[in-house]
Order: structure tokens, then C-alpha cells, then sequence
């Protein structure tokens, strides 16, 4: 078998870096957006979940598409929306304008990140170790661009403002447009693949979007609040609607068969635990560094730098490691690095005249453990299903770990609440002690989900 172009495997991991560099590159430019659009606390988390949520409810109908129609037509139907949206995001005069922009570049995310997957598997086909190591590529990429994404935040900020930071995605989106009509043979789709399951969609995103809301807006309308009640009870029936037209569609957008291998569930939920803790504690963390210790959003986004690094390197080892030993210990081994890298930021790096030494090892230990543990996560997933599910199942990844992120957010920008720069220190003290807390779970999981090196579908459903 001829060994796959490098190419193909730039193109797939040049958008999972743009996909991924819009999850934080906001970050540091949430107060200037606050001051400029007269955004408050609520309207700021919306501008980073507005992007996350929608990127994960239409996740699992892109998967469908590209399995139906080709992954790289849905591929580059991605590149063209996130253009188009970020195009909107540069120029929205409000708030509103911004947060509905911002939803658009999720669906342009969602189409990119399960055909990329599916590019790779398709390329890598039989060789299970080039796809574990062109997966530790595939992440590293999107690693350092997540952990990158504070500093060139910072540094867009510094010399055009917060727009810019929308405007840069234009040429790299239409560099990336361009390398994939050169570099990826076209793939073809399946006549017969499943249709997309409209109403399973539709509930899905009521679900999720009351879901998340009502956490964000829970301080504003008061926990008595009509409007507060009704949007949980909203999430919550169409939640069970949801799963209902799943288990009795002919054509789910979830198959929840997928679950029925315990290793396919632990690593599910692994992500969601992941990316809880995450996104929410660099939410939290850029406000801290802005309105607690008052630094400018350039100083903000180099704190970050370290975080760069060690996602290269720690992304790598895990290939490394895994062709050697399988998934379970870079999962288990990076879980316990992460719950070390929080706990160890809450305890020392927090505080009004903590330096920046102080921050430095939880800088270290949470992008090594992270990227020790996510290529083997996703390596987990795709060896746990037949090739020709690759996009579902790495889109039910990604719709999970979406979904975590987005309520990593909102529930760890609910501790933010209160006046004074004293609720905000006690608020990120508090998310990394729970961000610590989860990652220890997260290894928990690991431990008891794989047991093996690799994995079969007959596997029962993970118990903890």
C-alpha cells in the first residue's frame, strides 16, 4: 500500500488548528468586547458557548453528511461557512450580532473536524499504528492552537483590537480551502448512509441550548425565576424526547448501539470531563488575570505560552507511547498529570500577587496531561468501531466533548458572579479545585473502561 501524501494529513490538521484556535482565542478579548458591545458576564459566556454549541448539536448530522456525501465535500463546505461567519463575527455591531455569527462558525466547525477524522481514517486504512501517530499529529495541532489561541489573542489585541482576532481566520481559511482541493483525493459517499434524522436534530438542539442557557442566565433571572424554570424543563423534555426518537428511529443521528462497548463509553465520557475542565477554567482564568491581577490582554495571553509547548510535546509522546502500549496508560497517566496541573494552579498560582513561577507548574502539568491523554481518547474511539462508522463515532466525540466545553463555561462562569475582584479569586480557587476533582475521575474511567491494549465492539458498557 503506498504510504499516505504529508499532505493530506496538513490539511485535515490545519482545520482541526482553526477550528480549535476559535475556542479560545476570544478569551483574553471578553472584557474589550464587554466594554465596546456593553456586554456583561452573561452575554460574554454566550460569545464563547454560542460558538461551542452549536458546533456540537449539528457535530453528529456533519458526521452523517460526510458519510453520505463524502467527508471532503463536507469538508470544504466547512472551510467556506467558517469564512463567512468569521467574516460576520469581524463586523457584527452588537452583541447579539456577534453571538449569532459566532453560531455560525460552529456549524462551519462541526462540518470540518468529523470529516478530517474520516480523511485520516480513510488515508491511514489498515495501519493501525500510522493512524495512531498521524492522530498525535492531528491533535498536537490542535492542541498548540488551543493553547496558542490566548497568545495570539493577546497579540491581535494588542495591535488592531478585538475584531482582528476574527479577521485573521479569513486567509487561513482560504489557505486551508485551497491546500485540501490540492492535496485530498475526493471521497466518495454512500447512496444508501443513513438520511439526516430532522427531528432527533431539532431536539437536540433545544435540549442543549435550554440546557446551557439556563445555567448562563441563572444569576441574572434569579434561581425563582418562571423563565429559569421553564428553560430547564424545556431541556429536560426534549432530552427525553431525544432519546426516545433515538432508540426507535430507523436512521438516529446518536446510534446508541455505539455505547454498548465499554471502551467507546469510558472514552465519551473521558472527553466530556476533559473539556469540562478545561474550557471553563480558561474562561475563568482569563477573566482572573484581567480583572483580578489587572493585566493588559497581551501580558494575559503570554501567561498562556508555557501551555504551547508542552501540548507539542506531550501530543507526540502519546503517539509514541501508544504504539507501544495501547491507549489505557497515556489516558490514565494524563488524567492524573491534569487533576495534579489544576490543583497544583489553584493552590499556588492563585492569588492577588502570585507570580508568575507560582503558575508555572499547573501551566506545565495540564497541557501535558491533556495531550498524553486525547490522542489515545480518540485512537480509543476509532479502533472501537468499523471503518465505515469513522465519522459518526468521531463526530459523537466531538458532539460530547463540545457539549462538556460548553458547559464547562457556564457553569464555572455562574462562580465568577458577584462584586468586586474578591467573587472572582474565589470563583477560579473553586473551579480548579473542581476542574481537579474531575480529572481524577477522568483517570478513574480510564482505569476501569480499558482494560486492554486494544479494544473489540463486543465489549459490555462501562460500570464505575
Amino acid at each position: 500500500m503506498p504510504r499516505p501524501s504529508p499532505a493530506i494529513l496538513l490539511a485535515a490538521s490545519f482545520a482541526f488548528v482553526i477550528v480549535q484556535l476559535d475556542v479560545t482565542i476570544v478569551n483574553v478579548a471578553l472584557p474589550a468586547i464587554g466594554r465596546e458591545l456593553g456586554a456583561g458576564v452573561g452575554a460574554l459566556q454566550w460569545v464563547v458557548d454560542a460558538y461551542t454549541l452549536s458546533f456540537a448539536v449539528f457535530l453528529l448530522s456533519a458526521g452523517v453528511l460526510g458519510d453520505r456525501f463524502g467527508a471532503r465535500r463536507i469538508f470544504l463546505a466547512g472551510f467556506g461557512l467558517f469564512t463567512v461567519a468569521s467574516l460576520a463575527c469581524a463586523l457584527a455591531p452588537g452583541a447579539l450580532a456577534l453571538n449569532l455569527a459566532r453560531a455560525v462558525q460552529g456549524v462551519g466547525a462541526a462540518f470540518m473536524v468529523p470529516s478530517s477524522l474520516a480523511i485520516l481514517n480513510a488515508a491511514y486504512a489498515g495501519e493501525r499504528a500510522q493512524l495512531a501517530r498521524a492522530i498525535a499529529w492531528w491533535t498536537a495541532a490542535g492542541g498548540v492552537s488551543i493553547a496558542a489561541g490566548p497568545v495570539l489573542g493577546g497579540l491581535l489585541m494588542e495591535v488592531a483590537g478585538w475584531r482582528a482576532i476574527f479577521w485573521v481566520n479569513i486567509p487561513l481559511c482560504l489557505l486551508g480551502f485551497g491546500l485540501t482541493l490540492r492535496a485530498v483525493p475526493a471521497l466518495d459517499g454512500k447512496p444508501d448512509a443513513r438520511g439526516i434524522d430532522m427531528p432527533g436534530q431539532l431536539l437536540a438542539i433545544v435540549a442543549l441550548t435550554a440546557l446551557v442557557g439556563a445555567v448562563i442566565e441563572a444569576h441574572a433571572l434569579g434561581l425563582r425565576s418562571p423563565l429559569l424554570h421553564g428553560a430547564l424543563l424545556a431541556a429536560l423534555v426534549a432530552g427525553a424526547l431525544f432519546l426516545r426518537r433515538q432508540r426507535r428511529a430507523a436512521a438516529p443521528m446518536l446510534p446508541l448501539g455505539l455505547f454498548a462497548a465499554r471502551a467507546f463509553s469510558g472514552a465519551v465520557l473521558f472527553g466530556v470531563l476533559v473539556n469540562f475542565a478545561y474550557y471553563g477554567v480558561i474562561f475563568v482564568f482569563s477573566i482572573y488575570l484581567q480583572q483580578v491581577r489587572g493585566y493588559p490582554a497581551l501580558q494575559a495571553g503570554l501567561i498562556f505560552l508555557p501551555l504551547t509547548g508542552t501540548f507539542i510535546f506531550s501530543n507526540l509522546a502519546s503517539g509514541w507511547l501508544q504504539a507501544r502500549v495501547g491507549p489505557r496508560l497515556p489516558m490514565v497517566a494524563g488524567g492524573l498529570a491534569g487533576a495534579a496541573g489544576y490543583a497544583l494552579l489553584g493552590g499556588f498560582g492563585i492569588a492577588h500577587d502570585a507570580s508568575f513561577l507560582a503558575m508555572l507548574p499547573g501551566l506545565l502539568l495540564i497541557p501535558g496531561g491533556m495531550g498524553l491523554a486525547v490522542p489515545a481518547m480518540t485512537t480509543s474511539i476509532l479502533a472501537a468501531v468499523e471503518r465505515r462508522q469513522a465519522g459518526t463515532a468521531s463526530a459523537v466525540l466531538n458532539t460530547a466533548r463540545q457539549v462538556g466545553g460548553a458547559m464547562g463555561v457556564a457553569i464555572f462562569g455562574t462562580l465568577l458572579a458577584g462584586p468586586g475582584s474578591g467573587a472572582a479569586l474565589h470563583g477560579t480557587r473553586l473551579a480548579l479545585a473542581v476542574a481537579s476533582a474531575l480529572l481524577l475521575l477522568a483517570a478513574l474511567l480510564a482505569w476501569r473502561c480499558l482494560p486492554q491494549p486494544f479494544f473489540n465492539q463486543g465489549e459490555t458498557p462501562c460500570r464505575t
